[in-house]
Parts: C-alpha cells; structure tokens; sequence
C-alpha cells in the first residue's frame, strides 16, 4: 500500500490518531503520561498549534488540532520522536514504539468539530476505563474535564468551544456537558474516521478531473467532509504543494540544496555531511534541514539518509533552522545555482 501525502494548510482541523505498535502499551503509568502532556504541551507552544479535544488511551492516543503558521508535522515529529526515545530509555526497550505513520483525518469543522470534541472524549467511557460519565467530569488524562473546568490545562483551547454552547462560562458548561451525555447512546461512531477522497485517484489534479468528469469515487482515510469540503481543501492543499512542487521541477534538490547552504554560510565543501559539531557546522547543518524540510518536501528519512545522520537529529537541526530564520529573516535562495 503507498504511502499517501498528508494534507494540510494554515488553519486546517485535524483529528490525529496515534497508536501503538501492534497494539501494544504506549503508556505504562502516571509518569508516562505526563511526560507525553508535557512534551505536547511544548510542542503547541512553539508551533502555534491549537488542540481542541485530547485523550490517552493505552495503546493509542486522540487529538483534534488546528494548525496555525507552522504544519501539523512539526508539532507530530518532535513529540512522537522525542516520547519514543523517552520511553525505551525508561522502560529498557528498544525499536518502534509506534505503529507506523501517525494517522491524521482533514475534517471540515463547521460540520464536524463539535462532533469530534465529543466523540474523542467519549473514549474513556467507551473502552470501559471508566464506569460512568461523572467519573469521566474529572478524568485527569482527558480535555473533557478541562472543558468543565475540573482539570487544568492552559495549553487546550476551551474558549473556542465552550462559546458554542453559551455567551456564559456556567451556560456553557451545563450546555457541553449535556451535549456530550446525547453521546453516550451513538456508541462507536465510524463515519468519523474519514472518507471524502479517493485513494488511487493518482495524485489531486487527477481527483478533481475524476469529479468534473462525475465519475463515483472511493473514500479515502484523509478527509472528513462533503464534496464541497474535499475540492476545497484539495484546492488550498494543492497550491501549498506546487510551491514545493516548482522549486524541485528546476532542479533543486538535496545536493544543489547542500552546495547552496554551504556557499551562503561560508564553509568548505562537505562539512555539513561530516557532522561537525563547531558552530559555523551546526549553523549551516540547521538551515539544510529547515529548507530540505519546508521547502523542498523531502521527510526526516530522506535528509537522515543523505547525511549520514539520525532522524532525531535532522528534527533537532530542523527546529534549530526555524529559529534561525525567523530571528535572521534568511530567504530560501530564489533561482537555482548552478555548481
């Protein structure tokens, strides 16, 4: 099965799943949990990301997010990367802590958000960890009790959907909490799950041609929403994709992208790839990675491979880049440079 491209673009709801691999435990105590919180929690901080709902479970684990001015997968790469390598180190493991990629659903919030704030933090209830919804009002590893004001946590968004069910904190409470008990009876609720997107279409041009000619399509796991939704998002995706799109159809990519680093930062041929740790090194190995990531599209694995170093590390070089060019508002090289 290919590996599909995530959608996204500024201002975009996701609903995020994360499991464990082979359904195995992803948090074994407390201390585990909070670790994860916390590292979230940070996470939302630099990227700008807002979460609207959120629960651990076991093995898995439910966040509703809308990205900001950063993309859902700088938030998602330093969180999973950073919690993996916590827990084998706690927990005297080693490999894959989770199943492959993190599962990520486009949703169409008019439609869905209120739907999805209840549903993620029904799971509890639903899985019988707990036994009822009262005990649920002050779960401490669910929004739901934050909503309700029964646990803190200043990092979830509660503003944007408590004014939805009053213009008072208490109206709006009461109306949340007797909005999520209509819940209980749905049950699972599996049309939250996606499905508004063909999943061999060849690509989104392809897609959109298919539905101009009216041809039925196949759900895909990516979107949740009607077909006025889908082209939409489709729309604003693809244009953030032919950016990327265009730099790589005139020739840029990760050995141009290197030969150019370097020649901007001053130092010699190959240093970048020696994985030298002076400072000039780290400097021009940080802006590497933040261009290869942003600009050109390639994933952690890719830049990982061409240099010679770890995953973690591309995700660290790459946070390091962001604030570079932000504090030194460095441009992407607009013309490719030929060597």
């Amino acid at each position: 099965m290919p590996r599909y491209g995530r959608i996204d673009f500024p201002g975009a709801l996701h609903h995020v799943i994360i499991r464990g691999i082979n359904r195995a435990s992803i948090f074994r105590d407390d201390n585990d949990r909070e670790n994860f919180i916390r590292r979230l929690q940070k996470g939302l901080v630099e990227t700008k990301l807002r979460c609207y709902a959120w629960v651990l479970m076991i093995n898995h684990v439910h966040l509703l997010l809308r990205t900001g001015p950063q993309p859902l997968t700088k938030l998602m790469r330093c969180l999973l990367t950073g919690y993996a390598v916590y827990f084998n180190l706690r927990h005297n493991r080693a490999g894959y802590l989770f199943q492959n990629r993190y599962k990520s659903i486009l949703c169409d919030d008019e439609a869905y958000l209120l739907q999805l704030v209840r549903y993620i933090h029904l799971n509890p209830l639903r899985a019988n960890i707990i036994s009822s919804l009262q005990e649920l009002n002050t779960y401490p590893w669910c929004g739901h009790s934050v909503l309700l004001g029964n646990e803190k946590a200043e990092w979830q968004d509660t503003g944007e959907i408590l004014e939805r069910f009053g213009s008072t904190l208490r109206e709006a409470r009461k109306n949340y909490l007797e909005f999520v008990r209509e819940g209980i009876k749905e049950g699972q609720r599996s049309d939250l799950t996606g499905g508004g997107l063909i999943r061999s279409a060849g690509g989104w041009h392809n897609l959109l041609d298919l539905r101009k000619a009216g041809e039925r399509v196949r759900g895909d796991e990516r979107i949740l929403g009607d077909s006025d939704f889908v082209q939409r998002a489709l729309k604003t995706a693809e244009e953030q994709l032919t950016k990327r799109e265009q730099k790589r159809s005139i020739g840029w990519n990760l050995q141009l992208l290197l030969d150019r680093v370097e020649e901007i930062c001053g130092i010699e041929i190959g240093l970048i790839r020696a994985r030298k740790k002076d400072r000039t090194s780290s400097r021009a190995r940080a802006l590497f990675a933040w261009w290869a990531t942003e600009e050109l599209g390639f994933n952690l694995t890719e830049i990982a491979g061409f240099l010679g170093i770890s995953k973690a590390a591309v995700s660290k070089a790459t946070r390091k880049g962001q604030k570079i060019i932000e504090e030194e508002s460095i441009e992407f090289p607009a013309k490719q440079v030929n060597k």
